[in-house]
Parts: C-alpha cells; sequence; structure tokens
C-alpha cells in the first residue's frame, strides 16, 4: 500500500515498539520491540527475534497499571536495567540500521512515555531519542483512516488483529507481546486489501462529509449507482442557492 510506504522515508527496515509506563509519571517501565525487514511493497521478508527490557524508574508504578501489566517495583528492582541502558540496548539490537529505521507504536502515547522518561533521566541518550522521535510512525493513526467500530472510533489493538481473522498472540500488557501483535497486524493490514477495502466502504457509509453534495454523492455511488458530473453540479448548484 503505497500511501502506507510513504510514511517510512523509503527505509525498509521497521521496529514495531510497545513501551509501558508509571500510572501518573508516564515514565517507562518497560518495552517490548521487534525489528523486521520488508520488500518494496512494505512485505515483511525477514524478522529478529524479539526484545523486551524492564526499565527502572524513578516514580512509582501505580496499582493500576501493575495489575494491567504485572509488573512490580520489586521486578524493576531485581531485572531492570537503566532507561540509558535500555535505550542503548534498543539501538544494538537494531543494529546498523538504526539510523534508518522506521519505529512503529499502536496509538501516541509510547511516544509520552519515550518524552517522560528523557525528563526523568540526566544521562539520557539524546541521539537515540531523537531518532526515535524523527522516525516514528503512529500505526493506529494509519489503520483507524480505513478502519473504525460502529461509532467511529479507532479499535483496539485486540480487535482489529479480530477484523483480520487474528487471535492476539500471547498475554496481552506484555510489552514483547504487544510489539510482535502490532507487526502480525501490520503485515495482515499490508497483505489483506480486500478487508481493508471493504471496512473502509463501512467507514464511509458512517461519515459525514458535511457538503451535502459530496454526501450525497458518496452515498449513491456505494449504494451501486452511477452519478454524472452533470449531476454533481447540480448538486452543487442546489447547495448554494
Amino acid at each position: 500500500m503505497k500511501k502506507v510506504l510513504k510514511n517510512f522515508k523509503g527505509h525498509r527496515h521497521l521496529c514495531f515498539l510497545d513501551f509501558e509506563g508509571t500510572q501518573f509519571s508516564h515514565e517507562m517501565i518497560a518495552y517490548g520491540a521487534i525489528f523486521v525487514t520488508i520488500d518494496k511493497n512494505g512485505f515483511i521478508v525477514k524478522e529478529k527475534k524479539p526484545i523486551k527490557r524492564l526499565v527502572k524508574a524513578k516514580n512509582q508504578i501505580g496499582k493500576f497499571v501493575e495489575n494491567l501489566t504485572g509488573i512490580t517495583r520489586l521486578d524493576l528492582d531485581r531485572f531492570g536495567v537503566t532507561f540509558s541502558t535500555a535505550m542503548k540496548d534498543l539501538k544494538k539490537y537494531c543494529g546498523m540500521h538504526f539510523k534508518g529505521c522506521t519505529f512503529l507504536t499502536f496509538g501516541n502515547h509510547d511516544l509520552k512515555i519515550l518524552g517522560q522518561s528523557m525528563s526523568y533521566n540526566l544521562d539520557t541518550p539524546k541521539d537515540i531519542c531523537n531518532i526515535i522521535r524523527s522516525n516514528y510512525v503512529d500505526l493506529q493513526n494509519i489503520i483507524a483512516e480505513f478502519i473504525r467500530d460502529d461509532h467511529g472510533n479507532p479499535y483496539s489493538l485486540t480487535n482489529y488483529l479480530t477484523v483480520f481473522n487474528l487471535e492476539f498472540d500471547g498475554q496481552a500488557h506484555d510489552p514483547e507481546y504487544d510489539a510482535v501483535n502490532l507487526a502480525r497486524l501490520y503485515d495482515a493490514f499490508m497483505k489483506n486489501n480486500e478487508v481493508v477495502l471493504t471496512e473502509f466502504e463501512k467507514n464511509l457509509q458512517r461519515t459525514t462529509f458535511h457538503l451535502t453534495p459530496v454526501d450525497t454523492t458518496i452515498r449513491r455511488l456505494l449504494n451501486g449507482e452511477t452519478v454524472t458530473s452533470e449531476e454533481f453540479k447540480e448538486y452543487l448548484k442546489e447547495y448554494i442557492e
């Protein structure tokens, strides 16, 4: 899908990310990532084994996030690394393609977690974080242009997978599994044009375009009718009179 590939700046390497953050300060407590290579059509042709890191946040996690993710302060104290080390590990994981990689998340909250974590850590490797920020793409935002629920809202990651007849693989809110399933969603989205087209038509049927001539024309077309240029001009004329 050419429209999607335009977001990648010609990059042939993608890194799907999921950041988990504290409840109130939104400081990173963990991340999961999976690095893939795509062909000229945007299809995944190679992928690395995913990685996961627990990150020693300076702020409290919060009970809601603790219950949601299963990550506790004890886990961070025992197995966590500093934010600086975590970011350096991510760069090392991506290897020589780090600077020429597009980083994809589901929603823009992950970018907020990255920014908050940078502010809480004086030893932040800013060069690494800024490369992620400058090559960042919100995959949810891209897919939501074509596929939304009956109320016009974007689906959750799990429900987007369901649209493509896929089940969530692994434990939800585990950052490694969230990253892997985000890559699976991307792969399904790129390979199933018929599903995307069908859902896009549904989305258009539910959308109000605010301009009556446009709204009327699109709905007639979606209903299988033919609308001539003369008819469309007549709609425009009626609209301005």
